[in-house]
């Protein structure tokens, strides 16, 4: 199974902000829609990423002062990516080995979503318990 299966589910709307915006507007960002990292771009290039946990990083390290801070002074600056043909079993490698919990989706350069860990394990829960129905109906037609 490969990435783009997931975001055939899911949906390929990213969320972006520019590298400039605030910390605040970040944050804003993420709890409006309800979301965990957004995609730090600048004319169509993916930089990066912001996520909830360089902003609570900023505002353990900076206090109040974080706020005006700019999304650009916290960011992940560059971080692994993927391509919607890779393997899910790939993917959750190497978000394992980077230890990030967000990874942009590039094709042929041009971002086409996002992959979090949470979409991850939904597919694989979900590709689990197919495989438990389809080994109890072999057994059930067994019997």
């Amino acid at each position: 199974m490969t990435i783009e299966s997931i975001l055939r589910r899911k949906g390929t709307d990213v969320t972006t902000i520019a590298p400039d915006a605030s910390i605040k507007r970040a944050a804003d960002w993420l709890s409006a829609k309800n979301i965990g990292a957004l995609v730090v771009m600048r004319d169509n290039a993916v930089l990066g990423l912001v996520s909830e946990r360089e902003i609570v990083r900023a505002f353990s390290r900076y206090g109040e002062a974080a706020g005006s801070m700019t999304v650009k002074e916290i960011m992940q600056h560059g971080g692994p990516t993927v391509s919607p043909d890779e393997s899910v079993n790939r993917v959750m490698n190497l978000m394992t080995h980077h230890r990030v919990r967000h990874m942009p989706v590039l094709r042929s350069g041009k971002l086409v979503g996002i992959i979090s860990i949470g979409d991850v394990v939904k597919y694989r829960l979900e590709d689990l318990e197919l495989e438990t129905s389809v080994l109890r109906d072999v057994y059930n037609a067994a019997r």
